[in-house]
């Protein structure tokens, strides 16, 4: 736990360089997650990142960097009781981070993996979170959420997203996609193939990240 702890400064730094006024109960939160994500994956292979450090950049920064946009549209919106569905969500991924710096969004996760959803229940449980559910499941076999946002990070394409989880979506939903590059020719077959048009790509700045990201806004074409 000693190594966990000591990343607190650098979450802390994140958090202020992304505009984030986090609590020091939701930084105790997000280390603990970093806890408990590290113990499962020795004896589950949760995720293919195993140094704490890079967990903490490639997953608890890097999706704590759409937190803004995001209720920035649900603001903009006047969304109340706001529902986020995170899509093959794995080791909850945005989606605990999310419900998390978020308590007054539920958040639900959504994957194909038993072992990853009961390990999403177990964190929702330890960190005590009313507004984390877990769904052992196919996103496409489930009864529409009627969701605000519906968010992947590295899931599918963005066709095999909007067709699999689109019906998650309510009439003035979006989905949100989360990528590294703009992903030019899989907006070109979307458009081509499917009712979902891109709203916008916010380019994103994620601390200590060397990478590209970016979000991808769609809707349904004739929707806000």
């Amino acid at each position: 736990m000693t190594e966990i702890k000591n990343l607190a400064p650098r979450l802390r730094a994140a958090a202020s360089a992304l505009s984030l006024n986090l609590t020091d109960t939701q930084q105790h939160a997000l280390l603990e997650y970093l806890r408990q994500l590290q113990r499962w994956n020795k004896s589950y292979n949760l995720t293919a990142v195993r140094d704490p450090q890079q967990m903490l950049v490639q997953h608890v920064i890097d999706s704590l960097a759409i937190v803004t946009p995001l209720k920035d549209s649900l603001y903009k919106n006047t969304v109340s009781n706001p529902v986020v569905v995170d899509v093959g969500s794995g080791a909850g991924l945005p989606g605990v981070v999310l419900a998390i710096v978020c308590p007054d969004i539920t958040v639900h996760c959504v994957d194909t993996v038993e072992k990853k959803a009961t390990f999403i229940r177990y964190v929702a449980g330890v960190l005590r979170l009313s507004n984390l559910h877990a769904h052992h499941a196919r996103v496409e076999h489930l009864e529409p959420f009627e969701a605000d946002i519906v968010v992947s990070r590295a899931f599918a394409s963005l066709v095999d997203f909007v067709r699999l989880a689109g019906k998650h979506a309510s009439a003035t939903g979006h989905l949100l996609a989360m990528k590294g590059r703009e992903p030019v020719e899989e907006i070109e077959e979307m458009v081509g193939t499917t009712p979902w048009r891109v709203d916008r790509v916010d380019p994103l700045e994620v601390p200590e990240l060397d990478a590209r990201r970016c979000l991808v806004w769609l809707s349904e074409q004739g929707n806000a």
